[in-house]
């Protein structure tokens, strides 16, 4: 299972919180939310998110076996 290492902390760290992010529409509030769950993204979506963050996909996400 794929999990997400805290991107929402990750982000605001580099300047996008979340009202930032739906202002700005870098995300949307179902991205966000899903993140808050930690269900699934699209792969277009985590490259987004390292572009803003500036991290690598390893530093978001980890594997977890069940």
């Amino acid at each position: 299972m794929i999990i997400y290492k805290d991107i929402l902390q990750k982000l605001k760290d580099a300047g996008y919180n979340t009202t930032r992010l739906r202002r700005e529409k870098l995300l949307p509030q179902s991205t966000i939310t899903r993140l808050r769950n930690n269900d699934p993204i699209t792969t277009e979506t985590l490259g987004v998110i390292c572009h803003l963050t500036g991290l690598p996909v390893e530093d978001l996400i980890e594997y977890q076996e069940k």
